[in-house]
This record gives C-alpha cells, sequence and structure tokens, in this order.
C-alpha cells in the first residue's frame, strides 16, 4: 500500500470541498491507499511540508461520515489555497526536486491537485517529472473553477452553484428595481475574464413576469460604448427599468479590458480586473443621466453555499471519486472530467482526459450560442445551463446561522 496526497489551489467555489470529501471518500475505499495526506495551502504549502492527516479527521472512528457530510456543505478551501506558479523544470528543478523529496520521505504514490486552470498546469508539469524521473507517482487533476473554462470537461464544479446564486440574485435585484416609477438603469458585474459563462447564467433570472437581464454583456464578443448607450435609452424610453449583467471582462473592438486600470497583473500573468461595472455607470450617468447603480456580485458568487445546486455537489463528490478510480488504474496525468450524454432527462458520465490537452487552455462561450448582436444569448444556453442548477442540498443551522467546518 502506499499514501496519497490531495491539496486545492486557486480561488474558491462552493463545492471545492465536495471534491476534496469525493477523493478522501475514495482513499478510504481503496485497498490500495493507506494514509490521506492533505497538502494546507496547495502546493506551496507541500513543498513547505505542512501536511495533515485525513484520516483521523474523516476516519471512521472519528464520525467520519458526519464530517464528510459537513465538509460537503461548506463553502471554500478546507485546506487552503494558494496562487503558486511553478517554473518549467527545465529551467529550475529545485520546486520539484523538493516535491519528490516529500513524495519519498511520506511514501507517496498518489498525489490529488483540486483547482482550476492554473492548478492543471502544475499537473502536467508535474506529472512529466515524476515519469521523466521514474518517480511511481501517480498524478491526478481534480477539476474546479466557476469560470467554467477548462477544456475537455462538460461543465466544472462550482459552476453550477455560481450559476444558481447569479440567477437568483439577478431575479430579486429586479425586484428591488421594479418597485420605483423612475428611470433606472441597473449594472450588475459578474466575474469572468475571457469566458462569460458565470454572466450568461444571468439569463436564467428570467420568467413570466421578469425579462431582466434587459442587456448581456460576454468578453467573447467585442463591446461597443455607443450602442450600449442607444440600447439603454431605447429601453428606458419603453420600460423606465433596464438591467444589465456584464462580464468583468469585456473588451472593445480592440481587444482593450474595459476595466483595466495600469496594466497591473497577477502571478501567472492575468490582467488584475476590477471596476467595469462603475466604468458602465459612469457611462450612463454622462450620456443618459437618468439614476444608476452598479453591483459588483465578486466573492459573493463563489461563497454562497446556503444557495448552493444539488447536482453540482453530488457531482463533484463523483469528480473526485472519479480521480481517485483513474489513479487505481494506473493512470497519471489525466484530469477526471465530465461528460453529458442526454439533456433530457439529464444524464452524465464520468472520465478522464489528457491533462496537456486542458493545461493553458480556455473554453470560452459557443459564439453560436450568444446573439448576433452581442446583448444577449440564445435558447442553446438556456438547455445547457438548466440542469447544472438543479435542486438543493440541506445546510444545518445552528443559532441562525450555516454550520460549517474549518480546519484548525
Amino acid at each position: 500500500m502506499k499514501n496519497c496526497i490531495v491539496a486545492q489551489s486557486g480561488g474558491p467555489t462552493v463545492a471545492i470541498n465536495a471534491s476534496l470529501s469525493g477523493v478522501i471518500r475514495g482513499a478510504l475505499e481503496s485497498d490500495k491507499i493507506d494514509k490521506i495526506y492533505g497538502g494546507k495551502n496547495g502546493i506551496q504549502g507541500i513543498l513547505e511540508e505542512k501536511l495533515v492527516v485525513l484520516n483521523d479527521i474523516f476516519g471512521d472512528g472519528n464520525n467520519g461520515e458526519d464530517m464528510l457530510k459537513l465538509l460537503e456543505s461548506t463553502p471554500s478551501m478546507y485546506l487552503g489555497s494558494c496562487r503558486y506558479k511553478m517554473k518549467d523544470y527545465t529551467d529550475d528543478s529545485a520546486d520539484y526536486d523538493r516535491l519528490c523529496q516529500i513524495f519519498e520521505k511520506y511514501d507517496i504514490g498518489y498525489f490529488f491537485y483540486i483547482g482550476g486552470n492554473d492548478s492543471m498546469d502544475t499537473v502536467a508539469k508535474l506529472s512529466v517529472y515524476t515519469r521523466e524521473k521514474g518517480l511511481d507517482v501517480k498524478v491526478v487533476g481534480i477539476p474546479k473553477t466557476i469560470d467554467n473554462d477548462l477544456m475537455c470537461i462538460d461543465h466544472t464544479p462550482g459552476f453550477g452553484s455560481a450559476a444558481k446564486f447569479i440567477a437568483a440574485t439577478v431575479l430579486e435585484m429586479a425586484h428591488d428595481t421594479y418597485i420605483y416609477h423612475i428611470d433606472t438603469v441597473l449594472i450588475v458585474e459578474i466575474m469572468g475574464r475571457n469566458a462569460g459563462w458565470l454572466t450568461a447564467a444571468a439569463s436564467l433570472a428570467r420568467n413570466s413576469y421578469s425579462q431582466a437581464p434587459h442587456l448581456i454583456y460576454l468578453p467573447e464578443k467585442p463591446f461597443d460604448k455607443d450602442d450600449f448607450v442607444n440600447r439603454v435609452k431605447d429601453l428606458i424610453g419603453k420600460q423606465h427599468h433596464v438591467i444589465v449583467a456584464v462580464s468583468e471582462g469585456i473588451k472593445d473592438a480592440e481587444g482593450k479590458y474595459i476595466s483595466a486600470q495600469g496594466g497591473r497583473v497577477d502571478q501567472f500573468g492575468h490582467v488584475m480586473l476590477s471596476g467595469t461595472g462603475e466604468v458602465l455607470k459612469q457611462i450612463v450617468l454622462n450620456e443618459i443621466g437618468c439614476k444608476c447603480r452598479s453591483v459588483e456580485l465578486n466573492v459573493l458568487q463563489r461563497a454562497a453555499a446556503h444557495l448552493a445546486s444539488e447536482t453540482d455537489i453530488d457531482e463533484s463528490i463523483c469528480l473526485g471519486k472519479n480521480g481517485v478510480k483513474l489513479a487505481m488504474e494506473g493512470k497519471s496525468g489525466v484530469m477526471s472530467t465530465i461528460i453529458r450524454d442526454c439533456e433530457k432527462p439529464y444524464k452524465v458520465h464520468y472520465d478522464g482526459a489528457d491533462i496537456s490537452m486542458i493545461a493553458n487552455k480556455e473554453k470560452t462561450v459557443p459564439l453560436e450560442w450568444i446573439s448576433e448582436d452581442g446583448t444577449d444569448v440564445n435558447d442553446r444556453m438556456e438547455r445547457y445551463l438548466r440542469p447544472l442548477i438543479q435542486g438543493e442540498k440541506k445546510v444545518n443551522y445552528v443559532n441562525g446561522i450555516p454550520e460549517y467546518i474549518m480546519m484548525h
């Protein structure tokens, strides 16, 4: 028997702890895994040898099933996170050599990394290095990102719950907006650098009495300021209230981010975005002059466990367990994936995909799912999204507040 390490990385979601639970469940059930180590704060914590034995917390002798269920309903990341970019080992192998030392010291045969695009880059690099060094460690990626922009997977864990939160929140804000009989514009800024999946989910807020959001702007189509102003003016003339859903990463025809300020980038080289909603608010105030409010959902859309999608949580657990299954089959350099078999009734199955087809690539919204004028999405998007937000997970409350779990 060998031991395994699991860690989490990148931005949090409502479902990433459910994937962690899936890995733990799969490892506990395996006759090939003894100890389950958790790496605190991602790959960076493993490099610093910050490990915890998860069997001691979630094993059968410690009310393990109850603890796992509590973990599955807890938002964010139980093990903590990091944003640490590993260099190419041909340029600097220090981190890789250190990881191999850790793996050998703790008799690690399996490494599971739960994260998004940048985490899959780590999986790709580490799987190649261990293979070239002849180290028998299976390296498997477990997908996570509310952005829904990973390749080779129908949808990513965390996205369905974020989509559910966005749709419900936009509907509630529409109710707030409609009460006054005055010209009002509400700008709702939603996460999404280059992929508009989250913003597209705002379309699910529409029902028999409300068509909000009335305009939807995604990064996949160029944003035209003059056209935006004209459309808002036209809508105000007809209905007094205009609600706009906009991705933080919308760009003009030259490919320049509307919100980019000073060219700041993070450690992965991504432009740091903020203020798109405020930019559009100022345009409305300057060009139209009516009442306008900008709301940035920000971290709320990735932390609202009280409004999680049951489908999302259940699938996240399955993807974690499937990742262990892939490793037990001797596979390395792969990511656990979900494939949609049918929309009505909704049905999926789980598989694995070569990490080289995923790392450093990005899945954006198909242009054919966006209206030709770039201000809405069509029925194809609705059919894709609707199954992902179905069901509600029971959340335990203590003294009126949700009960969660946190590592001490």
